[in-house]
């Protein structure tokens, strides 16, 4: 019977030695494009825990499926079925008439968008006032005018990463739990070696279960070695860890993970603020980059989260993810008005390729085409 599992398991094992550079203390082996000998790699857990395993399977689902899929959507496409460009829409449609009623109506499009009060009145006012002065000969004219308000409200926060100032140029993603940093680094990792850059991760949050070994499966669809220790170590010390490493092997790009947080939780967030002071040891800069991930369907309330991160750790920019299904889309303005922080990306779907730099006359084309039935 032991002959008959070692026939099984030992072609399993070949492909993993020949791509992968064994451990010198476990003998296992994790499979990596670069010899990260001194890495502190950790043996993943034979036995996740059944919601993790379920929630890496659904995963792996969704990277086999876009394996095979077809060449990525546009921005209209992946938008025009959200709650927010649905509405606006509807409104042209059923409002051909410039008059007072289409105007309030599209006020409270706005804010049940979660675009915000202040920002809504002031978008709406200012087509009023220009209605009244019969700037506008049809609903066509006035869906021009708001597209370019729409537009102009974004621009000064469409600033893409730039990565190519340091080496190892150092990304640290937080975010609350739920919002999707683990998949937004997976997809940062495609994008980053579609760019024909080295890439390193850091498994930095030792907190959540699997959530080393969900990172180490997106590490190994994209080719890219992962430095990690067990659950529950110190998280400065792994993504300190990883920056020796990054430095030591020439890398690129370093994109350190941490645990999901809520924002009132203070001594979570303290420990934030620990990476910092930790990376400064050997970075004074490190680092390079905080990235905050933001779900989309959260509305104003990701306001609130903005406002703490960036108390705790200097957020510098932002990714808004699962803008494709939500009515609440609007956020982004929101966050742009109030902050003015960079938004690096934006998630407009499941697929690596799906995390888009952010561009703010598609985005806002997605939610507001040229031409609508009734303008």
């Amino acid at each position: 019977m032991l002959k008959f599992w070692k026939k099984k398991t030992a072609p399993e094992a070949t492909p993993a030695a020949e791509t992968a550079a064994p451990d010198a203390q476990t003998g296992t082996a994790t499979a990596v494009p670069l010899p990260l000998d001194d890495a502190p790699f950790v043996e993943e857990p034979s036995s996740p825990s059944t919601p993790a395993a379920i929630e890496m399977l659904e995963e792996k689902i969704a990277a086999d499926a876009e394996d095979s899929a077809p060449a990525k959507r546009s921005w209209r496409e992946r938008l025009s079925g959200s709650g927010f460009a649905r509405g606006l829409a509807s409104l042209f449609v059923r409002h051909p008439k410039l008059d007072d009623a289409f105007l309030d109506e599209l006020e409270t499009c706005l804010i049940t968008a979660d675009v915000g009060v202040a920002t809504a009145t002031e978008i709406v006012d200012g087509l009023r006032r220009r209605t009244g002065d019969r700037e506008f000969a049809d609903a066509g004219a006035l869906l021009a005018a708001l597209r370019g308000e729409l537009v102009a409200r974004l621009k000064p926060v469409e600033r893409p990463l730039d990565v190519g100032g340091r080496q190892p140029f150092v990304v640290l993603v937080v975010g609350v739990n739920g919002v999707g940093k683990t998949t937004t680094i997976g997809k940062l990792a495609h994008r980053f070696r579609s760019e024909s850059r080295s890439v390193l991760l850091a498994a930095g949050d030792t907190f959540r279960a699997a959530a080393v070994e969900q990172l180490q499966t997106w590490g190994t669809r994209n080719d890219v070695p992962v430095v990690a220790q067990g659950t529950g170590a110190d998280s400065a010390s792994v993504i300190f860890d990883a920056l020796q490493t990054a430095r030591s092997r020439h890398v690129d790009v370093l994109v350190a993970d941490t645990a999901g947080r809520l924002h009132t939780q203070s001594g979570l967030m303290d420990e934030l603020a620990k990476i910092r002071r930790v990376l400064g040891k050997l970075d004074a800069d490190a680092p390079h980059e905080v990235l905050l991930v933001i779900d989309g369907t959260t509305g104003q309330n990701a306001i609130s989260q903005v406002r703490q991160f960036k108390d705790a750790i200097g957020v510098s920019g932002l990714v808004v993810t699962k803008l494709d299904g939500t009515a609440k889309g609007g956020v982004v303005f929101a966050l742009a008005r109030e902050f003015g922080l960079p938004i690096r990306y934006v998630g407009l779907g499941e697929k690596a390729q799906d995390l888009r730099v952010f561009d703010a006359a598609a985005f806002v084309d997605g939610l507001l085409p040229e031409t609508l039935a009734g303008a």
